[in-house]
């Protein structure tokens, strides 16, 4: 008698359930804008999402613990002209988001990690390049401040936020519109799809197609005929892909291995209501003591619910092999070590003890100046002089010391706040 033999794998039970309503984040006008990205970001502090705006783009952060039902007034971020179309944190600083919008434009935002009074209007640093609409932004995974940006003028450019500067524009390499953009896992490579049916893989720096016709796919798995568009998200820690289709009602999952058939469906989380977008959490976001592989912050017309994804384990002790070391929020290159040709491997951390985010770090833009460009009279000065002279130690101990007052100055008014609070409290108890 022969007998089936079951695949082996740790993921065979994976299941998805919502949050309780009272962690759900309620009252939020969702874009109603016709594009095809996720409307929606999130990172281990904060939740951004693209709303519906009068005369011009906006999009909402909210702490992520700030559940419930969200106030008409909540402060939006704004300053785009026309609607935001897509939207990714930095991995490299949860304070730091980028927008891109139908006005052409790229912005970069410093979120407070206080609730601000006001909305932000007032972007860190403006990137314009680009002919036509924006509807993809895309971070390097291990190079500080390296952007990549798409738009309808079939144009991709990288950008380094740092400067506000263009790095890089790859002109003349997609024949229609750019659907999606990808790096590989250092960022040396990218991939794109396009509506002219051609997946191209590119290697940026050197401005070739490395890859383009794929004649062979090594797995075909069909979907079901709805017509949304479908959002993936893999998790290479786990090796899992995650399908999330746009207008569908259902998240499906598959591991993905490296012997034949590859593809291997695991299961799929059905709900009632379909999902306009879906954000997914970083690694380090994740609660390591439930057992948590995965969570999706699923978007309805007026609400956003997260989705718990766990692995179900008897013990309390951290499961090694749930999480392998992951990427942490520090680079592994500068940008200008990664246009000259070197790559690294993402820094890895371990969820062992879980993951606190770090305090608010400020983006720091420093603009080229064009006259700075050209020689200096007298003796002509060696490359490592001119370098020095960007950013000495006597300057980076003076900004540090403004950096550490700054935060000194809001502690203080925070507590002066608290203090006055209190005193009002004793003064109406006396009343």
């Amino acid at each position: 008698m022969s007998r089936r033999v079951v695949r082996q794998s740790k993921f065979r039970h994976v299941f998805g359930q919502p949050v309780k309503a009272d962690q759900m984040y309620e009252d939020i006008r969702v874009s109603k804008v016709t594009w095809d990205s996720s409307f929606c970001a999130v990172n281990p502090k904060f939740l951004a999402i693209i709303v519906e705006s009068g005369g011009g783009g906006a999009f909402m952060v909210l702490p992520l613990a700030k559940t419930g039902r969200v106030d008409k007034n909540h402060p939006l971020v704004t300053g785009h002209t026309a609607p935001v179309l897509d939207i990714d944190w930095c991995p490299h600083n949860d304070n730091v988001i980028a927008s891109a919008s139908e006005d052409t434009t790229v912005m970069v935002w410093q979120i407070p990690d206080y609730v601000p009074v006001r909305s932000i209007t007032e972007p860190v640093v403006t990137l314009e390049g680009h002919s036509k609409r924006v509807g993809i932004i895309c971070w390097h995974p291990t190079a500080r401040n390296v952007l990549l940006s798409a738009g309808c003028d079939n144009l991709v450019i990288l950008w380094n936020v740092g400067t506000g500067e263009m790095l890089l524009a790859l002109e003349d390499m997609h024949t229609d519109l750019i659907y999606n953009v990808g790096w590989n896992r250092n960022g040396s490579l990218l991939v794109t799809t396009c509506k002219d049916k051609k997946v191209r893989v590119i290697d940026p720096r050197k401005q070739t197609v490395v890859a383009k016709n794929f004649e062979e796919p090594i797995a075909l798995q069909e979907m079901d005929t709805s017509n949304g568009v479908l959002l993936p998200f893999y998790d290479a820690d786990s090796s899992i892909v995650y399908l999330c289709g746009k207008g569908d009602s259902s998240i499906r999952y598959f591991e993905i291995t490296d012997e034949a058939p590859y593809v291997h469906y695991l299961n799929t989380y059905s709900s009632k209501e379909p999902q306009r977008g879906m954000g997914f959490m970083p690694k380090r976001g994740l609660d390591v003591s439930k057992c948590e592989i995965a969570r999706f912050f699923k978007l309805h017309e007026r609400k956003c619910e997260p989705i718990v994804m766990t692995v179900p384990r008897k013990s309390d002790l951290f499961q090694d092999d749930l999480y392998p070391d992951t990427p942490g929020p520090e680079p592994a290159l500068e940008a200008d070590e990664w246009l000259s040709g070197k790559d690294a491997e993402p820094i890895l951390i371990s969820l062992r003890d879980g993951y606190v985010p770090v305090k608010n770090r400020e983006l720091k833009v420093v603009k080229k100046n064009i006259l700075d460009s050209k020689p200096p009279p007298g003796p002509r000065r060696s490359h490592s002089t001119s370098n020095t002279d960007i950013s000495t130690p006597a300057l980076d101990e003076v900004l540090e010391e403004i950096r550490v007052l700054k935060e000194t100055v809001q502690a203080q008014e925070k507590r002066i706040s608290a203090l006055e609070h209190k005193l009002c409290q004793f003064t109406n108890g006396t009343d």
